[in-house]
């Protein structure tokens, strides 16, 4: 009997350590699958981010950083005008809008060339969008500038600027737009484009698009 319930002790004695093992194992393995699994995450975010930003389109009243290596004299952050241009030392004017900030760093770079002994490393950051608005005047509730969220269509921008008032000509509507320093006039026909008709109309806005309501 005491031979048996020594080699009873003796097996828990041994099991208990490996019990703790196998206990902490799983809280590992599922740690060790949680770090795995978010870091896809945080990774497609960053190239998001980083996608996002090398595609955007600048355009007037953005904010941009430019930074020229080892020329403080030149780095500084600048706004972009009304006419779409910079102004840095050495090359004045630059054209801005319309370009990304990777295309315009190699343009401001191709300018300094002339002057400069060694190649210059430019750096262009946008560090305030002001540039992607559309404004809605006349008849409605709340007239103004609004910030354009990709893909926005005149309906949706009119249901943004909290309906009509009562003396709204909603047959009338019409978007003002800047073609080539020429404003062109689109019609809208509120009640037509609700029904399902002239589809055409409810066309996607661009930056400073003008929505009349008369």
């Amino acid at each position: 009997m005491r031979t048996s319930k020594k080699q009873l002790l003796l097996a828990i004695a041994l099991l208990y350590p490996l019990g703790g093992l196998l206990a902490q194992a799983p809280a590992k393995a599922k740690e060790s699958k949680e770090t795995k699994t978010a870091r896809p995450s945080d990774e497609g975010s960053q190239l998001k981010a980083a996608t996002e930003d090398a595609g955007y389109i600048i355009g007037a009243d953005d904010q941009l950083s430019i930074s020229v290596w080892k020329e403080p004299e030149i780095t500084r952050t600048v706004p972009v005008r009304p006419d779409g241009k910079i102004s840095l030392p050495l090359i004045n004017d630059v054209q801005a809008s319309g370009l990304t900030p990777m295309q315009l760093a190699l343009s401001i770079t191709e300018k300094l060339k002339k002057f400069m002994k060694d190649e210059p490393q430019v750096t262009v950051i946008v560090v305030a969008v002001n540039s992607r608005r559309y404004y809605m005047v006349g008849e409605v509730n709340r007239a103004g500038a609004f910030p354009l969220v990709p893909e926005m269509t005149v309906l949706q921008a009119l249901a943004s600027a909290g309906g009509f008032s009562q003396f709204a000509d909603v047959k009338g509507i019409y978007i003002l737009r800047n073609e080539n320093g020429k404003m062109a006039r689109y019609p809208f026909n509120y009640k037509e484009v609700l029904k399902g008709n002239r589809p055409e109309q409810n066309m996607l806005l661009k930056p400073g698009d003008t929505i009349v309501v008369p």
